[in-house]
């Protein structure tokens, strides 16, 4: 094919991926090879591509194409999560527009909208994924409110349910008021506030007397149940068994002991309100106090508060600050700052709240699911991770799976009007159940039996609230492959446990610690191997990207500027395993113009005329980048098992670009309007081929569009890069290598003299040198002649007076310029030298006169540092012996 002047990224990408999807690269069916597969973490429906989700999405990508080419069957699982808040909220907003309050309308009618909001938004950004080249197998995309998944959520609650592990009772939870829902951990968003600290006054019963105390909430004073002292406190004695008068309501409370008051903060005296606080609470349970909640579901102030009724809890607090300034209880206000909760999907305030809810047990499949960890059977990397995860396991709390929404897979528990409730998937079997409350014995007839559960039927409603999102979730791994609906299926039974999971540290526990229980509780075993956490990403200020600072960059915009492919790598580029990724433009930047130098490369090559008449008079050349590729690679595979993809990729740009590029080709192109001969090009082809194929995880796009050239030979419409054989790890000859890079380093010198003195790049320059090691020079003076523009080359056995001389290694070179060479200059440059060889020598030697570090340090490090010693005193002896030549 011809090929053009500059790689043009928006021709490449579209065609390339239409063309994978048209011969189903990326579908798998379960088969005799080695099953390699990756579940998605499902982004929530109401989500759009942001740089959290090109970083994680890059790295499974990355992932699953290597493994297909390596001939595993890899199968990459996609969807989305129905995300019960933010897809609600989202709905809400929508109906509002269209002046609908949810409030006025059924649960069954709002349905119909979220149904029809999901149909219409939810699956953007899947499509985004396709514009990044993600090889997912589209064909197996699941959503967690299809039907087989809603049915797995059902059946596992009411597995859990029989095992006495979920149950229902009043609890403090997060109370979102914007939402009015409960929420998990997870979704609480803790951020730094400017806060009041207002010191109130409390008429202390029977006196005139009065105690202060400092909070930060003076609208939950109408809660107060106690006030609190520490035992220790002697400033407090006087107020032992006292009681005292909430101010504005008058309602007399009692003074508590427990050493729980932190004497130092505030006042050192605690007002005690259990209904609005957990620390409260607990102190409450502990103490037998009453709990008065006066907030509504909404956050305003209800009945129970006596004054400011109907008021929002925030305009309350001013107002009642207000109140008790005028009423001369208000001593003092201060600036505060603390830690507040928000909601994640509403950043509403946090309310802390009892409430009815549905709770699973989770301390018993938490055992299992800590132990896979701690014994590697599944595998955090990186591994600092593990502590964590250990901490959260061993202090595991129920786990609060209900949610005061519409949209979610719905309760399965069943209520009559007498309050009495049953656990069940259908009406029908709920009215079974309550049959069995009214005839436990079964002596009712049939018709018995009919006529009462149609007297029933009218009475038995469903619970209203739907099951926490992470309740579905958890179970993705199984439920993507049908396992609940059919627990014996090909599916299952080929795919799971899946190999790898790449996702966030924040949800280590909320998502990747409940799958590894669900994995064990309904199927067994452990739903994946390895779990590769990726780090936040950060601007280049340090500042996590978010809409709200407008530091994160449009994902699809960086792809029209720049390429898929460009942005892969400059995400990758920046991403150590578990550390925040510090992201800049300029990184997708050098992407580009990593794409632009690999297509600049391969028009160099393809430019190439060959004549066959012509002797091969680069055997060196191709046998060294032979060895330098396997080298590489080895370096680059060990990188992917220890999952450093950053790594992996900078040691295959370094390759491409410094070793192949800027060396290799160098030593092997034809000079300007000259042929090649035949067996180089073939060997380059091969080469550039390999290549390609080392590349192509990281730049799908164009290394595709590469592969098609003829310079590769004829390709089928299914020959493609994308299933080409990755390449395997062969022998390299480390004297070789290490040969060549002195040879590197030489021409640099050389280079450089030509720098230093001005000389034109295109006037040959005579070499002569002097051989103190056993490199066989003669193997190399072609490439030497070629790259450094050398006349010719004298093996001499001395030092040679009045030219510029140098070292590389041991050997010594030098270059006759025909003009004096300024002795004190050069006797300047050779004992700068000599200073840093003897410093250098300096920490070698005390390095291994260190007995600690010969007896516990690795072998091959020491004779590394011996090595360093030798060449040192080596290069010393030299420039010792130069210094007296001088003299």
């Amino acid at each position: 094919m011809s090929i053009s002047t500059k790689y043009d990224p928006a021709e490449t990408e579209d065609k390339w991926y239409s063309y994978w999807l048209s011969k189903k690269f990326f579908h798998s069916e379960p088969d005799e090879r080695e099953p390699y597969t990756i579940v998605i973490p499902p982004p929530n429906v109401t989500g759009v591509l942001h740089m959290g989700h090109m970083l994680n999405n890059t790295i499974q990508d990355v992932l699953i194409r290597k493994a297909r080419m390596q001939g595993k069957n890899a199968c990459w699982v996609p969807g989305t999560d129905h995300a019960s808040i933010a897809t609600e909220a989202k709905v809400v907003a929508m109906l509002k527009e269209r002046g609908i309050n949810k409030a006025d309308i059924s649960r069954e009618e709002f349905l119909k909208y979220a149904w029809e909001w999901k149909e219409k938004y939810g699956g953007i950004i899947l499509e985004q994924l396709k514009k990044l080249g993600a090889s997912c197998d589209w064909d197996r995309t699941r959503f967690t409110m299809e039907d087989d998944l809603s049915d797995a959520v059902i059946d596992s609650f009411i597995h859990l349910y029989k095992k006495g592990w979920i149950y229902r009772g009043i609890r403090m939870v997060n109370w979102d008021p914007a939402g009015k829902t409960s929420v998990s951990d997870e979704e609480v968003i803790r951020k730094e506030v400017n806060q009041k600290l207002y010191y109130i006054k409390y008429t202390i019963s029977g006196s005139d007397d009065f105690i202060t105390i400092a909070t930060t909430r003076p609208e939950t004073i109408m809660a107060d149940a106690a006030i609190c002292i520490n035992p220790n406190d002697e400033r407090y004695t006087h107020l032992k068994g006292k009681k005292v008068f909430i101010p504005l309501i008058n309602r007399e409370i009692p003074v508590i002991e427990d050493e729980y008051v932190t004497m130092d903060f505030g006042t050192g005296c605690l007002k005690v309100t259990p209904a609005h606080d957990l620390n409260d609470y607990e102190l409450g349970v502990k103490h037998k106090l009453p709990v008065i909640d006066i907030l509504n579901d909404d956050g305003t102030l209800n009945e129970l508060a006596v004054i400011l009724v109907g008021e929002d809890r925030f305009i309350a607090r001013k107002k009642i600050a207000k109140m008790l300034d005028e009423a001369g209880h208000l001593e003092k206000v201060e600036d505060y700052k603390s830690q507040v909760g928000f909601s994640e999907r509403t950043d509403a305030a946090i309310e802390p709240k009892l409430s009815m809810q549905w709770f699973c047990k989770m301390d018993q499949m938490a055992k299992p699911a800590l132990d896979d960890v701690l014994n590697g059977d599944v595998k955090l990397i990186p591994e600092k991770f593990v502590n964590t995860y250990r901490h959260w396991m061993e202090n595991v709390r129920d786990w609060n799976i209900s949610r005061q929404l519409w949209w979610g897979q719905q309760i399965p528990a069943w209520y009559d009007n007498q309050g009495n409730w049953v656990v069940a998937k259908t009406k029908e079997e709920a009215l079974d159940e309550f049959l069995k409350l009214k005839d436990p014995d079964g002596n009712f007839t049939a018709e018995e039996a009919a006529g009462c559960k149609s007297q029933l039927s009218p009475f038995v409603k469903q619970d209203p609230d739907v099951m926490d999102t992470w309740f579905s979730s958890w179970l993705w791994p199984i439920s993507v492959f049908d396992g609940f609906k059919n627990p014996d299926n090909a599916d299952i039974n080929y795919y799971y446990p899946t190999n790898d999971l790449v996702t966030a540290p924040e949800i280590l526990f909320f998502w990747v610690a409940r799958m590894i229980m669900a994995g064990h509780e309904f199927r067994g075993q452990k739903p994946f191997t390895n779990v590769y956490l990726t780090g936040i990403v950060r601007d280049k200020l340090g500042r996590k990207m978010s809409k709200s600072l407008g530091n994160s960059p449009d994902p699809i915009g960086l792809i029209e500027k720049y390429g898929a492919d460009g942005v892969r790598v400059g995400m990758l580029l920046c991403s150590p395993a578990g550390n925040d990724l510090m992201f800049d433009e300029s990184y997708c930047e050098q992407g580009r113009n990593f794409a632009n130098k690999i297509w600049n490369a391969f028009r160099l090559v393809k430019g190439w005329e060959v004549d066959a008449n012509l002797e091969n008079p680069n055997q060196q050349a191709i046998l060294w980048f032979e060895n330098r590729f396997n080298e590489a690679l080895a370096e680059i595979e060990d990188n992917f098992k220890q999952y450093r993809l950053s790594e992996a990729l900078m040691a295959t740009y370094k390759l491409v670009w410094d070793d192949f590029c800027a060396w290799y080709l160098e030593m092997v192109k034809p000079a300007y309007q000259q042929p090649v001969d035949a067996e180089t090009l073939k060997a380059t082809a091969g080469f550039f081929e390999k290549i390609l194929t080392l590349l192509h995880p990281f730049m799908p796009f164009l290394t595709e569009e590469l592969w098609h050239d003829e310079l590769f030979g004829e390709k089928g419409e299914m020959d493609c890069c994308i299933v080409a054989s990755y390449p395997v790890v062969g022998s390299a000859d480390a004297a070789l290598l290490k040969d060549v890079e002195v040879i590197k380093t030489l021409v640099a010198e050389i280079r450089n003299v030509r720098n230093t003195k001005q000389i034109s790049p295109k006037e040959a320059l005579p070499l002569a040198i002097k051989v103190n090691s056993a490199i066989d020079y003669e193997k190399w003076l072609n490439i030497v002649f070629k790259l450094a523009n050398i006349s010719q080359v004298e093996l001499v056995n001395d030092k040679i007076a009045g030219a510029v001389s140098f070292m590389v290694g041991n050997d010594e070179f030098f270059i006759h310029l025909n003009e004096d060479v300024d002795i004190d200059a050069e006797r300047e440059r050779l004992n700068t030298e000599l200073d840093y060889l003897n410093g250098f020598l300096k920490s070698v030697n005390a390095k291994l006169g260190n007995e600690r570090f010969v007896q516990n340090a690795k072998p091959e490090i020491i004779q590394n540092e011996r090595n360093k010693q030798a060449d040192a005193e080596g290069k010393i002896k030299i420039i010792e012996e130069s210094l007296a030549a001088l003299s």
